[in-house]
């Protein structure tokens, strides 16, 4: 919960003594360790998010994306959030999108101190088992 001044509408970001900056990277990263935790969420983020975030994580050297799947706007004491998910089949899909809404909500209001004006969730699959391409054998560059 919000911790509010005696004006009703400031913030502990907010101070006398100064302004706390929260980057957007760092609220991102809540909400996705959020999301994340929600059981029902297979993965994260669009298919050529996923496509690429696959690539990425087979380059060395590369670090995977962190934050894959999520948009954050971050202003001085509100933050709007935008998350594309895959979700295990089965499942009621506004159902677990209610529980990522509010466990995002939840985290981010706890450690940042913002005011949480929105969670938009994008369901752009349904992760069904069994249906994982099959992976195939690396083969060697050397014979």
């Amino acid at each position: 919960m919000r911790k509010r001044g005696a004006d009703g509408g400031s913030s502990e970001l907010v101070t006398s003594g100064g302004n706390t900056r929260i980057a957007d990277d760092v609220v991102a990263k809540i909400a996705t360790m959020a999301a994340r935790q929600v059981g029902g969420v297979h993965e994260m983020g669009a298919g050529m998010s996923r496509t690429l975030g696959s690539v990425r994580e087979r380059l060395p050297g590369v670090a995977a994306d962190t934050t894959q799947g999520v948009a954050v706007q971050v202003g001085e004491r509100q933050a709007a959030v935008d998350i594309d998910l895959v979700v295990d089949y089965g499942l009621s899909i506004p159902d677990l999108a209610a529980a990522v809404r509010t466990n995002v909500v939840n985290e981010i209001e706890h450690m940042c101190g913002l005011e949480v004006v929105e969670v938009n969730i994008t369901v752009d699959d349904v992760h069904v088992p069994g249906d994982e391409p099959e992976p195939r054998p690396e083969e060697s560059r050397v014979r």
